[in-house]
């Protein structure tokens, strides 16, 4: 989620360049993870339904994902771009094929509501459009906070989504959800009013922001 968002634009205009063995060793766990998914994926019946559908398209979003914090400090410094473009060109097909079947299965209230889809289900569809494109968080960024405010969708996933869309318009983000590489670290993009960060967050049922901070505190280099 972060990665893509720290990246995506760097990577349009990268050449491709030749990785040497050691750079492709470090970044080869990605393509392990997504062939391990597919062979998982293509060895089960068909769905039985559009929630266990969204599941599986889920699983296969998230599987590289799980293994991206790539350490680059190991990884010379004239090869990351080409590293990361590489990583992307292996997931981008996922994202754009994920958004097709998910467009394609809008039920016509414009959104997978936890009451129907479940929990599990609603949170699928959210990470598939999360690791879309602009257009679909404009689309989507009002309808999740309707559906929020009655308890249809999760409230994070609805700060997710406008952060990640106010960031990309340039407005500062409000829920403090992405990051932004620094010398090396993760560290907060822009923040809307950061004094009152934690009544926002509190309030839409995300956690403290020093408890999301701790999550990348022990993350490698980026």
């Amino acid at each position: 989620m972060i990665l893509g968002l720290l990246f995506a634009a760097a990577i349009a205009s990268t050449p491709a360049t030749p990785l040497s063995s050691q750079t492709q060793a470090v970044i080869a766990p990605v393509h392990d993870a997504i062939v391990r998914a597919q062979a998982e994926l293509a060895a089960l019946p068909p769905p039985k339904d559009d929630t266990e559908r969204l599941l599986r398209m889920q699983k296969l979003d998230q599987a590289p994902r799980r293994v991206m914090q790539i350490d680059y400090s190991k990884i010379p410094a004239s090869e990351k771009a080409a590293a990361q473009a590489a990583i992307w060109a292996e997931i981008r097909p996922i994202d754009e094929a994920n958004l097709k079947a998910l467009l394609a299965m809008l039920p016509a209230e414009g959104w997978f509501t936890i009451s129907r889809y479940g929990q599990a289900g609603s949170a699928a569809a959210f990470l598939i459009v999360q690791h879309s494109d602009i257009s679909q968080w404009s689309r989507f960024v009002p309808v999740l906070e309707k559906l929020a405010a009655r308890g249809e969708v999760r409230g994070g996933d609805y700060a997710l989504m406008y952060d990640r869309l106010a960031l990309n318009e340039g407005r500062p983000q409000r829920y403090g959800s992405q990051m932004t590489c620094k010398a090396g670290k993760y560290v907060p993009d822009r923040l809307e009013d950061p004094d009152h960060l934690d009544e926002r967050r509190i309030a839409i049922g995300m956690s403290p922001y020093k408890n999301y901070l701790a999550l990348f505190a022990n993350d490698p280099p980026c």
